[in-house]
This record gives C-alpha cells, structure tokens and sequence, in this order.
C-alpha cells in the first residue's frame, strides 16, 4: 500500500474520484447498450449540464471558506428572466442585456454577501431568506415564459457550435481535434512546470512517476473525448468554452493567488486566518459577490438553452452544485477541495442525469439515485477524515 501511495504521490482521493467516474461511465455504456458514448450524447452531456459546473466552480470557493449558498438556483432563475426581459421587450442588443445580467448578479452578491460579512447572519440564514425572495421575483417578472427566439446569438451560446473552418479528417472535425491537442500541450506544460517551480523553491513534489502516468492517463481522456466529440452533428459547443475559461480562471485564482489561499485558511482556521491578518469580512463579502457573476453566468447558459426564459428556470440547481462539490471531494466542514475534483463530481452527476434519461428512468428514481450517490460520498469524506485523525 505504501508503494502504491508512492506512485499516487500520496493523492488516492482524487484518483478515487476520477476512477468512480470511469467506473459510471463504463456501467452505464454497458446498460444503454453503447449509447452514453455517441457522439451526439457527448455534446449533449456538457451543453445540459454546463450550468452545474458554472455553478459548482463559484460553490467550492463558499463551502471551502465555512459557508453555504442555497439561493444560486432562485438567482439564475431572476437573473435569466430579467436578461431575456431586456432583449424581448426592452430591444436591448444581446451583448448588452448579458453584461447587464453579470453587473446585476454582482449587486445581488453584494446585497448577500453585505449581510454575511458585515452584519454577521449566517450564510446558510441569508441564502435561505435570498432562495425565496429571488424565487418569488423570478415569478413576478417572467410569469409563465419569455421567449428569446428573436436573438439567435444568445440562443446559440448554448445550442451552438464553433464554426468548422478546418474541414474534416475521417469524418471528424478537425477544429475539435486541434482544441483537444492544444488542451493536452497546455495540460503537460502547467504540470511540468509548477513541478520544476516547486523544486526551485526546496519544496517536496510528487515522484516524476506520478506525474508522468497522470499525464498520460489525463492525456488520454482528453484524445478520446476530442475524437469523440468531433463525431458530434456540430462539433465543439460554444457553452464548452465558457466551461473550459471558467476551469482555468478558478483554477489559477484558487492555487495561485492570495485570495485562494486566503479562503483556504479562513476555512481551515478561522481564528488563525484572523490572526494572521486576512481581513474575513472583506473576503466572505467577495465571495458572495464572485458566486452571484458566477449564477449570473449560469443564467444566461441556461436561459440560451431553453430559448426562453421561465419563472421556474433554476429550481434545484443549487443543490446539483453542492452535491458536484461534495462528490468531487470538497470537505464538508471547509478548507479542503479543488475545482479539478469539483468539475470531476459534476461530470459524475450529469452522467447519471442523461444515463438515466437515456434509460427512460423515471425523474423521481433519477432524484433518488442522486441523492444516494452524494450521500455515500460524503460518508465516505467523514469516514476518510476520521480515519486520518486516528493516525
């Protein structure tokens, strides 16, 4: 066991996660009879499913800091319903009305994040308090829809594809299969290199075994889900590359900056954070404020998608986010968790909602399943860490 956490580079969490994802995805191409693996699916799997890890990437930052945030759901439901209300019936052009839409998802952070951080509600008590409100004010403007038909490049966002310039090679896109390379070029050198920065620095690394076959089981991945991908009736989405720049940004904000490692610390030790000087109030404020662009983001993916706006749009998307975090590994007391773990839980909790839709499961089982899946993985987060205190 000792060599094989040598080889893992200590990190057999997040190998866990990645193999529990591959172990779904095998068992469900196996019961939809090769059906979860077509390329249409694919497509179909991160255009449905963008929003939770929109979401998710903004939810890992509250839950590692000590914090909760129930209203994400209700906000993408306001926020949608007011952008569609400005295209629709206010003739706004649709960049206009989607910048708008991120300018009010900040103010609603901010009016969120004021009560958290300077007037000391719980989180959990104001995000409560802003599900039902946002709720109720998503009802009260959309009604029963909006519809968007007339904007076709907000409809697109979600329903379109990045136009094939490239031609094809064995009836593959080739701009797909170009991404996909450049992906794994980026991936092998941010690796190498915040491995060769560490040991300029004294610190200990992982041994280049490990590293080298993460690489070339990650490199992998990404060639068969490019091949796969560019099989697809369009190709590479548009919404996947707003999935892939909000990977990126968290990433390197969350490792990278004094703000990541300061929401780290404040929810490993709140006290010790204060005592080192990281201004709490200042930073639990931002949080909120980065989480409500985060839904705002969301909003307009989701209101692309439908091609309307619903008063209903959002219900339940918090907790899909939530339990993307906890399956991907965020601790659930804080401190602990990273967006390449979250993004992992959200594409284990998409594959099971078109796995199951594929399978004509009913939506209530679907429910059931999922929350059995978060339940076991947060059992096995405590079980994990009181295992470790033993030690």
């Amino acid at each position: 066991m000792s060599t094989v956490k040598q080889m893992l580079g200590g990190n057999i969490r997040q190998y866990g996660i990645v193999g529990a994802l591959f172990a779904i995805v095998v068992l469900f191409e196996i019961m939809t009879d090769g059906k979860l693996l077509l390329p249409n699916n694919v497509a179909s799997l991160i255009q449905q499913n963008a929003y939770v890890m929109i979401l998710a990437a903004g939810m890992v930052i509250v839950i590692i800091a000590g914090h909760i945030d129930l209203s994400v759901g209700s906000i993408v439901g306001f926020v949608g319903g007011v952008v569609a209300i400005m295209m629709q019936h206010w003739g706004w052009p649709w960049w206009l009305a989607i910048l708008s839409g991120l300018v009010l998802g900040s103010i609603v952070g901010m009016w969120q994040g004021f009560w958290v951080a300077y007037v000391g509600v719980p989180a959990f008590i104001v995000t409560l308090a802003g599900w039902l409100a946002f709720r109720g004010l998503a009802i009260l403007l959309v009604g029963v829809t909006v519809s968007i038909g007339t904007q076709p490049q907000f409809v697109a966002i979600s329903n379109g594809s990045i136009a094939n310039f490239l031609g094809y090679v064995a009836n593959r896109d080739v701009v797909t299969l170009v991404l996909g390379a450049l992906v794994i070029a980026l991936l092998v050198f941010t690796q190498l290199r915040a491995r060769r920065v560490m040991r300029s620095h004294g610190l200990d690394v992982e041994p280049a075994i490990a590293v080298w076959v993460r690489l070339v089981v990650l490199s992998a991945l990404v060639a068969f889900f490019a091949w796969t991908l560019a099989g697809s009736r369009g190709g590479t989405p548009i919404v996947l590359l707003i999935v892939g720049l909000v990977v990126v940004v968290y990433s390197f904000v969350t490792q990278r900056t004094v703000f990541g490692r300061n929401v780290y610390a404040m929810g490993g030790n709140l006290q010790g954070a204060i005592l080192s000087g990281v201004n709490t109030k200042k930073m639990n404020f931002f949080i909120f404020v980065n989480i409500g662009v985060l839904a705002s983001i969301a909003a307009v993916v989701t209101t692309s998608k439908a091609g309307a706006a619903v008063g209903t749009a959002g219900t339940l998307y918090e907790l899909d986010a939530i339990a993307a975090c906890f399956i991907g590994g965020t601790s659930v007391s804080g401190g602990i968790g990273r967006i390449s773990g979250v993004m992992v839980g959200a594409l284990i909790m998409g594959v099971l909602n078109i796995g199951l839709s594929i399978m004509q499961v009913d939506a209530a089982w679907q429910q059931v399943l999922k929350g059995l899946v978060l339940l076991v993985a947060v059992a096995f987060d405590l079980t994990a860490k009181r295992r470790a205190g033993t030690r």
